[in-house]
């Protein structure tokens, strides 16, 4: 029977999600990738309790995550019944829904039939009575989002979330979406942002300013750009890598010579300041406290305390930052 660490609180730090009183831990864990019947369940079993030793409370999910789709949440089900019983009210478990799910024309996008159709079912598969952040996974451009955003105060109404959020949403949408949600009174508590040190759309086009104003949280997806910002491309395209399989997230195409070489240069930058390339790219995202949590993917326990590591240097000087940006400009 697991037993969770008794200094599991000591280390992380956790921060307010926007002006709710909800905090998140600095690193959350994401089952996009490695929650599934293709890989074993003693080690997702031992990724998810390390992550809880380490202080990291929040499991982040989607009705889609897998492969295949729904096995993730499953996974998940079944650690929360062997594992984290006891630990339920400790925990932050957050879904989604706006992906293609099942057939037909209720399987998807952004009606208050697909969504609240889809958070049942989740909540199914993870054996629970209710989440505590429920997402649009995307906006809808057919579907008015007065009635996407409904759905989500009814989940909340019919307490089956505690919270509501939105992803993929632009800056613009975002205001929206938070005008209509204050109307009905559930406040918009959280966005997730694809946001890394390669992809800087959410500072380039206002939505970290957006969130700023509304006094939003977010939480950023892709830190390490698919693993890119990892050490795993510092000398091309490794066979057994996800470039290599030209997945539809990541194909070799994309890790050019001049890529590479920003790579290298930002290593030289992380081992200056006694972190990994991954490290570095996590603390950025982190940094100066505008973003409340950065998801991670782990394949393994040691990945994950690789990850977490990270929390140990968040401070950056204005020349590191400079040369930071230097290289992603060049």
């Amino acid at each position: 029977m697991y037993t969770a660490h008794t200094d599991r609180y000591a280390d992380m730090p956790y921060r307010r999600t926007g002006r709710s009183g909800l905090k998140l831990p600095a690193l959350s864990l994401g089952l996009w990738h490695n929650f599934g019947p293709d890989r074993p369940v003693d080690t997702q079993r031992a990724i998810l309790r390390r992550a809880f030793d380490l202080g990291v409370t929040h499991f982040d999910l989607a009705n889609n995550y897998g492969p295949p789709p729904g096995a993730a949440e499953s996974a998940l089900g079944e650690a929360l019944k062997a594992d984290f019983a006891p630990y339920r009210d400790e925990l932050v478990i957050s879904t989604k829904a706006g992906y293609l799910m099942w057939p037909g024309p209720y399987g998807e996008w952004g009606s208050r039939k697909y969504l609240l159709s889809s958070l049942d079912q989740s909540l199914t598969r993870m054996g629970l009575d209710h989440v505590d952040i429920f997402y649009s996974h995307r906006p809808d451009p057919e579907t008015p989002l007065e009635e996407t955003m409904g759905a989500l105060h009814t989940a909340v109404q019919q307490g089956k979330a505690l919270y509501v959020g939105v992803s993929n949403y632009s800056a613009e949408q975002t205001r929206e979406a938070a005008r209509i949600l204050a109307e009905l009174g559930t406040p918009l508590l959280i966005h997730q942002p694809r946001y890394s040190m390669l992809d800087r759309r959410p500072e380039d086009e206002g939505l970290l300013d957006a969130l700023d104003e509304l006094q939003v949280g977010s939480i950023v997806f892709s830190p390490l750009e698919q693993g890119v910002l990892t050490g795993r491309y510092l000398n091309g395209i490794p066979a057994d890598s996800r470039a290599a399989s030209d997945s539809p997230f990541l194909n070799s195409d994309k890790i050019t010579e001049d890529l590479v070489q920003q790579l290298r240069t930002l290593d030289g930058i992380a081992k200056s300041r006694g972190q990994s390339l991954a490290q570095l790219a996590l603390a950025w995202v982190l940094r100066g406290g505008r973003v409340t949590s950065a998801l991670v993917g782990a394949s393994s326990p040691k990945q994950l305390e690789d990850s977490v590591a990270a929390i140990g240097n968040l401070e950056f000087s204005d020349d590191e930052l400079a040369r930071i940006d230097a290289v992603i400009k060049a």
